[in-house]
């Protein structure tokens, strides 16, 4: 375990960064609605989800509304179904038990960016390397959420448009897989994907159908490069 965190820690370094952040930002907005100052700490141990617990703010100072929340909550995390499928291999490699498990509790977005393209040593475990990577991210999170609360109920301050940093967060890891890349052709083809569904369908509507479009266009091009690979 000593060893598999030597390897992790230093990977999760640039998520860590983010996830503070992001996670004082929550922190600070969920106290300046009102929430109490436990409630960002324990959204984090028990959505652990960014963007839903951004959503989750308004949805717990609403009308008691379950539906709309269940589908508000499948809406925004509907990706995570092509994180699953994306990761249906590694994950079966792994021993069965709590780690296996909470790997799949924690794939978040930068989770699933780092784990989708590691290529462990084989002198590391992979289920140990697999879970640290996980459980630290969500440490980070969870820590950025608390101390957020606390900044955030002791001082009082304009928190318009905070909610940004959340973009801001997935750009920046774009970018960097972009600039990391040897074949730019997946962020290609998820770009105009998303445009051409953002343009039919609207934004309010068109993150399932993009996903659909980059699903089928990604296999696609899996089994053109297998193909071509059997010739």
């Amino acid at each position: 375990m000593k060893n598999a965190l030597k390897y992790s820690f230093p990977l999760t370094i640039p998520i860590m960064a983010g996830y503070v952040f992001l996670g004082i930002s929550f922190g600070i907005l969920a106290t300046s609605k009102g929430l109490p100052l436990y409630y960002p700490v324990l959204m984090g141990v028990v959505i652990y989800g960014g963007s839903m617990q951004f959503a989750a703010v308004n949805l717990l100072l609403a009308a008691f509304n379950p539906i709309g929340a269940i589908l508000l909550t499948i809406m925004v995390h509907a990706r995570h179904i092509f994180y699953g499928i994306t990761m249906l291999v590694p994950f079966n490699q792994l021993k069965n038990g709590f780690r296996k498990i909470y790997c799949m509790f924690g794939l978040t977005d930068e989770t699933f960016s780092l784990l989708a393209s590691l290529e462990v040593p084989e002198e590391q475990d992979r289920n140990w390397v697999y879970f640290l990577i996980t459980f630290l991210n969500q440490c980070y999170w969870v820590i950025g959420c608390g101390l957020g609360a606390v900044i955030g109920s002791n001082l009082t301050f304009n928190t318009e448009g905070i909610e940004f940093v959340l973009t801001a967060l997935f750009v920046t890891i774009f970018v960097e897989q972009w600039l990391n890349a040897s074949s730019h052709r997946p962020a290609i083809i998820g770009l105009v994907g998303s445009a051409v569904c953002l343009v039919i369908f609207g934004g309010a509507n068109f993150m399932i159908p993009a996903m659909i479009i980059i699903l089928i266009l990604f296999s696609l091009d899996y089994y053109k490069e297998v193909k071509q690979g059997h010739e």
